[in-house]
């Protein structure tokens, strides 16, 4: 199996949707870097693409034509201003001038982007093909795979050789218990040495940090913005309102002096509550709003290991910088597993490919630095996933808010419910491992029907009456 590292699977990306943003996004750059690579960018004079599948179905709502124009453009979003990415795309349309990678400027046709969603490739729902016209009539062709948080893979290369193994491979949950109790190290050690596979200890520690400065951000861009979300849904923010409510008259300059105010106040059960829900639904309508978030281990699940790793540093004691990078260690690798042996991708498993992954991630990183052992870890990583088996994607017209915004605040919940399960259990009673629960939760989604796969097409997304024309 491929050895994934920890940064892989969690990362900085920007919203609504890794498989259907994020990862044609990828897709755009990376083929527009492959015709510069071979001299012809100079020559281009038209494109087109072909979405299909899932791609097609919600690929509106997702952003996906977003996604494909700006990195045709060659803007990454990485680096890019997201509030003025917008501004970018409704430019090129208005000019129906678009500068190929930056370089070339072509003329800009959108009905040049195809969303044949009656089409499904055999490889992944998530297919695309991107196709240049060159001056002297020849054409590049590429064909690509948008497989969950962000990742993508090309056609012709999807069997290449996968990177440098890890020093201790860990594939599933029976392995790492195996290395942890033969080195006598935690799972965040373990994950650790690992890690020092691919890169030094100061830039694991360094990429740790930066993941949780994006989180706390996001969380607080999120909380500090009201009025409605994009699309004809009209939606309405409410983090802003809960926020209000909860602070009250105080008012803070940064997220650091808000968090610092967090950790003095009284941790009763139903305001902690209450702010749980806060933070999930800040950083998931960031998302919705094409911000920047963390991808952990896509978009759609984006806030729950935030609001889970924020309930920690504000109500739990002694939540220093290291216990935060041992946090995003866990919760990253056992976002592995499931990539590894199931899926991460919605268009593949459902909504338990996302919020039920993500809620296993956080749920396995709080147990971590709550002193869990090595068994109570993936004991609550398998508690959160149980109770997330066979939940579908339907969203509301194509859209990442109804149901995904929400359910980002259940997901946080059932990971600290979890971890508090596991941590005042012996893990040697339970009858259900998290490798089984991984089985199964891959087998329930090759027996899911197709239309609970983030198509839009049942589900609360056929019983909300909307345009199906906008999706």
């Amino acid at each position: 199996m491929e050895s994934i590292s920890v940064f892989d699977l969690i990362k900085v990306g920007i919203g609504p949707s890794s498989s259907h943003t994020m990862g044609p996004w990828e897709a755009s750059l990376a083929f527009v870097a492959h015709v510069k690579s071979i001299g012809k960018i100079e020559s281009v004079k038209d494109f087109e693409v072909n979405l299909y599948g899932s791609l097609a179905k919600t690929g509106k709502g997702h952003g996906t034509d977003f996604a494909i124009v700006l990195g045709l453009a060659g803007l990454d979003y990485k680096v890019e201003d997201t509030d003025a990415l917008a501004i970018i795309y409704q430019q090129i349309i208005d000019a129906k001038k678009i500068r190929f990678g930056g370089v070339r400027e072509i003329e800009f046709r959108y009905d040049n982007i195809h969303f044949e969603g009656h089409i499904a490739l055999d490889f992944h729902p998530n297919g695309m093909k991107l196709m240049v016209v060159l001056e002297d009539n020849s054409i590049i062709e590429k064909t690509y795979f948008s497989v969950g948080g962000g990742f993508i893979i090309e056609e012709t290369v999807k069997d290449a050789q996968a990177r440098v193994p890890s020093k201790n491979p860990c594939h599933n949950g029976d392995t790492i218990l195996a290395h942890c109790a033969a080195m006598n190290k935690t799972v965040s050690e373990l994950v650790l040495d690992n890690e020092l596979s691919w890169m030094s200890e100061a830039e694991i520690e360094a990429k740790a940090l930066k993941l949780w400065d994006e989180m706390r951000d996001a969380i607080w861009r999120g909380c500090k913005k009201e009025g409605t979300l994009p699309g004809y849904l009209k939606v309405k923010r409410r983090a802003h309102d809960i926020y209000e409510k909860l602070t009250g008259t105080q008012r803070f300059h940064s997220a650091k002096e808000w968090i610092q105010w967090l950790q003095t106040q009284e941790k009763d059960f139903n305001t902690v509550n209450k702010w749980i829900s806060c933070f999930a639904l800040a950083v998931n309508e960031e998302n919705a709003s094409y911000g920047r978030i963390v991808t952990a281990p896509t978009n759609g699940a984006a806030g729950v290991l935030p609001a889970v790793l924020m309930y920690a540093v504000c109500f739990l004691p002694r939540i220093s910088e290291k216990e935060i990078i041992k946090f995003i260690l866990v919760a990253g690798e056992i976002g592995t597993l499931f990539k590894k042996s199931a899926t991460i991708s919605a268009a593949m498993g459902g909504c338990q490919a996302e919020i039920g992954v993500s809620s296993a991630m956080a749920a396995a990183g709080l147990t971590e630095i709550s002193g869990g052992s090595p068994e109570q870890v993936l004991m609550a990583a398998e508690i959160a996933m149980e109770h997330h088996l066979g939940l579908t994607c339907d969203p509301v017209g194509g859209l990442v808010q109804i149901p995904c915004i929400e359910r980002n605040s259940m997901g946080a919940i059932k990971a600290i419910t979890a971890s508090n399960i596991a941590l005042e259990s012996n893990p040697k009673d339970a009858k259900v491992s998290l490798d089984s629960v991984i089985k199964t939760m891959w087998q329930t989604a090759l027996d899911m029907n197709t239309k609970y796969k983030e198509t839009s097409e049942a589900g609360l997304a056929t019983n909300i009456s909307v345009n199906i024309a906008e999706c």
